[in-house]
């Protein structure tokens, strides 16, 4: 792939964004839609907006469970930026009408209070739970314009920035540091009926793995999750996907939530 495909392909997912296309793969606009390609696409996104005014302030793990993993024909997680305006304090107001076709995940977000730099070990759950410096139960919202999830690649996933349209954060989880972030309870529910439930382990294992993971990834990329910033760690409840004048809440047990009212 060439510099200019790689330009070409981010400025046709930027355009389909803000016309709210119907999702088209990319696959085939490339002899080798490889994932390394797909993460120079990815870049070349990142450096357009960028360019535009954003900034990166977090970090989002996708695929987090294997069988989506092997449906999608690889076996590790993939990543995305978070740019500050697209993350908004709960509770919030989302204006479906912005969007093509909306879902909402439920999640911990894992800010750092140092750099999580390239070390002479990988970093792990251990290494990291020091450096923490907040959780927050939060939503990703997932923008995938009608894809047609039979078709689903990582090419394309990667390429379109692991899909994600912004995050809605809750208050600090309280006492988040002697927290079970394992086995402790999340519930996610609209216009308060219970409609999903899960566990804060539930993505991968615990947060500070997912953490960990894309601390890992994008050291091998010359890049670095930065103090401040934070990571989307994976859903615990299965995506759902809101209608207008849903009231939804994400709560995580007793220790915090997140809440947001569509328009």
């Amino acid at each position: 792939m060439n510099e200019q495909q790689r330009l070409d392909i981010a400025t046709a997912f930027i355009r389909a964004l803000e016309s709210k296309a119907k999702h088209e793969s990319m696959v085939d606009k490339i002899d080798e839609p490889t994932l390394e390609n797909a993460y120079r696409v990815q870049d070349a996104f990142i450096e357009i907006m960028t360019e535009r005014g954003e900034e990166i302030v977090g970090w989002k793990v996708a695929l987090t469970s294997k069988a989506m993993q092997e449906f999608c024909g690889v076996d590790h997680p993939l990543s995305g930026a978070i740019f500050k305006s697209k993350v908004h304090p709960s509770p919030y107001s989302l204006d479906l009408d912005n969007h093509r076709h909306l879902g909402l995940e439920c999640e911990i977000a894992v800010q750092m209070g140092s750099d999580l730099k390239l070390g002479e070990s990988p970093h792990t759950r251990e290494s990291v739970a020091s450096q923490v410096e907040i959780c927050y139960p939060a939503f990703e919202l997932i923008e995938d314009r009608n894809a047609d999830y039979d078709a689903l690649n990582p090419f394309d996933s990667v390429s379109e920035n692991a899909w994600n349209a912004g995050v809605v954060l809750g208050q600090p989880l309280s006492n988040w540091d002697q927290l079970d972030l394992v086995s402790t309870p999340t519930l996610l529910e609209v216009n308060d009926a219970h409609v999903g439930a899960g566990k804060t382990g539930d993505a991968l294992g615990h947060p500070f793995d997912a953490v960990a993971w894309v601390a890992n990834h994008l050291n091998t990329r010359g890049q670095t999750i930065e103090a401040g910033q934070f990571v989307m760690t994976g859903s615990t409840v299965v995506t759902y996907f809101p209608e207008n004048r849903d009231q939804v809440k994400f709560s995580v047990g007793q220790y915090g939530s997140a809440e947001l009212t569509c328009l």
